[in-house]
C-alpha cells in the first residue's frame, strides 16, 4: 500500500498537467507563418495564374484584330506592252498602272470572329480566377494539416516525456519486486509505440510542408503559428447551390458556349457573299492621231464571292460549329453535375464533423480526463492495476488528438466548400 502511494506521489505531477492540454503552445520564434501570410505569399506571383491571365490578354488584343478589314493591296503594274518594241507610245492600249484592292469579308463576318475570340479570352479569365481560388484552397490545406501535426506532436511529446518517467518507475519497483516484469515490459511497449507515433506524425507534417513550400517557398519550413484561424463563414446549401452557378469554372464554360455560338453565327455568314473593290488609275504616253495627249484611263471593278456550292464547305462547317456547340453545353452541364456532387458530399461531410467536434468539446474530452483522473484515484486506492492506469492515460492521449484531427479536417472541408462558392474569404486569427 505504501509502494502505491508512493508511485502515485512520484505520477500525479506529472500526469495531471496532461489532463489539462488543449494545444501546446508554438516556442517563441523570430517569425512565424500565419494562414493570413501564406495565402498572400501564394497569390503574390503564382505562375499559373499568370499564364492564364497572360493568355486571358492575348487573346482580348487578338479580339480586337480578327475585328478589322484585311490589309489593302497596293496594285504595280503595266498592261498591255507591245513586245515587238516594248516602247509604251507605240499603242494607244498601253498603261503604267497604279491600284488598290480591298477585300471585304461575307455579311457580319468580321464581328462575330472578334466575339468569338472575345469570349475565349473571357473563358481564360475566369480559369485564372478559378487557379487562383484552387491555390487559396491548396494552401489552406496544406497549412492546416501542417498546423495539424505540429500541435499532435507536441501534444505526443508531451506524454513520451511522461511514460519515459512511468518506464523508469517501473524499473525501479521491478528491482525491488515490488512490480512484475509485464509491467516493465507493458510500460517499454508503449513507450516505443509513442515513439513511433511521434516519429510518423512528424513525417506527415514534413509532408504537409513540402506541399505548402510549393506555394510560399522556404518560409514554409521555418515556424507555424499556435492560433487556428477563422475561415469565412459557410452559408446554406441554397445559397451555396446558387453561387455555384456563378463559380469561375462555370463562367469559363459559359463562355466556351458563347465563342462556340459565334463560331455557329460566323458559319452562317459563309452563305453570303463576300466582294473586293479593285481601283486602278492608267498613265498613257504618245499622242492621239489628232495630235492630242492620250488621255490616262481609270477603271473600278468590283469582285463578288459567289457561293453556289455549299455541301462540302459551308454545309459542313456549318455542321460542325453547331456540333461544338452542344459540345460546350454538355461539358458545362457535366461541370456543373460534378460540382454539384462535390458541394452536397462536402456539406454533409463539414456537418457531420461539427456534431462530432461538439460531442468532443461537449463530452468526450471531459470524459476522457474524469476517467484519468478516476484511473489514478482507484490506482492510489489499490483498486486497480498499473496497465489500467496507462489504458486510461492513452485514451486521453488518443481522445484530443482525434478532437484535434476533427477540428482540422473540418477546417480542410471549409476551405473546400469555399472554393466551391467561388468565396476566396480570407482567414482571420
Amino acid at each position: 500500500m505504501f509502494l502505491r502511494q508512493f508511485i502515485a506521489v512520484v505520477l500525479l505531477p506529472l500526469l495531471l498537467p496532461l489532463t489539462a492540454i488543449a494545444a501546446p503552445s508554438t516556442p517563441a520564434l523570430a517569425s512565424v507563418l500565419t494562414l493570413e501570410e501564406a495565402e498572400r505569399l501564394s497569390l503574390s506571383d503564382d505562375p499559373a495564374v499568370q499564364r492564364l491571365q497572360a493568355r486571358a490578354l492575348a487573346l482580348a488584343e487578338n479580339a480586337i484584330a480578327d475585328g478589322q478589314l484585311a490589309d489593302p493591296k497596293l496594285k504595280l503594274g503595266v498592261a498591255n506592252l507591245p513586245t515587238d518594241s516594248f516602247n509604251r507610245s507605240d499603242t494607244p492600249m498601253t498603261q503604267l498602272q497604279i491600284g488598290v484592292q480591298q477585300a471585304f469579308p461575307r455579311g457580319r463576318s468580321l464581328t462575330y470572329r472578334s466575339r468569338r475570340t472575345e469570349a475565349k479570352g473571357r473563358a481564360e479569365q475566369a480559369m485564372a480566377e478559378d487557379k487562383s481560388l484552387i491555390v487559396l484552397r491548396e494552401v489552406r490545406q496544406s497549412w492546416l494539416e501542417s498546423w495539424y501535426n505540429h500541435q499532435a506532436a507536441a501534444i505526443i511529446e508531451d506524454s513520451r516525456k511522461l511514460f519515459r518517467q512511468l518506464v523508469k518507475i517501473t524499473e525501479f519497483h521491478y528491482s525491488t519486486g515490488a512490480q512484475s516484469q509485464q509491467d516493465v515490459a507493458s510500460a517499454q511497449l508503449e513507450l516505443s509505440l509513442l515513439e513511433d507515433r511521434l516519429a510518423r506524425t512528424r513525417e506527415q507534417g514534413e509532408i504537409a510542408r513540402a506541399a505548402l513550400s510549393q506555394w510560399v517557398g522556404d518560409v514554409a519550413w521555418g515556424g507555424i503559428s499556435a492560433v487556428l484561424p477563422e475561415l469565412a463563414a459557410i452559408q446554406d446549401t441554397a445559397a451555396l447551390s446558387d453561387a455555384l452557378r456563378q463559380h469561375p469554372l462555370i463562367r469559363a464554360e459559359e463562355a466556351r458556349m458563347d465563342a462556340a455560338d459565334n463560331g455557329v453565327q460566323l458559319a452562317l455568314e459563309q452563305y453570303k457573299p463576300g466582294f473586293m473593290l479593285d481601283v486602278t488609275y492608267g498613265f498613257r504616253n504618245g499622242r492621239d492621231p489628232d495630235g492630242s495627249n492620250r488621255p490616262n484611263m481609270f477603271t473600278g471593278m468590283v469582285l463578288i464571292d459567289i457561293p453556289l456550292f455549299t455541301s462540302k464547305r459551308q454545309d459542313k462547317r456549318l455542321a460542325a460549329s453547331r456540333l461544338d456547340y452542344l459540345a460546350a453545353g454538355y461539358a458545362r452541364a457535366d461541370r456543373l453535375r460534378k460540382m454539384k456532387k462535390d458541394l452536397d458530399g462536402g456539406y454533409k461531410r463539414w456537418q457531420r464533423l461539427g456534431e462530432r467536434s461538439h460531442l468532443f468539446s461537449q463530452r468526450l474530452l471531459g470524459e476522457a480526463s474524469l476517467n484519468a483522473e478516476a484511473s489514478l484515484n482507484a490506482y492510489q486506492s489499490g483498486i486497480t492495476e498499473f496497465t489500467t492506469l496507462i489504458r486510461a492515460r492513452l485514451r486521453e492521449l488518443d481522445a484530443r488528438l482525434q478532437a484535434l484531427r476533427i477540428q482540422v479536417d473540418r477546417a480542410k472541408v471549409q476551405a473546400g466548400l469555399l472554393y466551391l462558392s467561388g468565396n476566396p474569404g480570407g482567414a482571420s486569427s
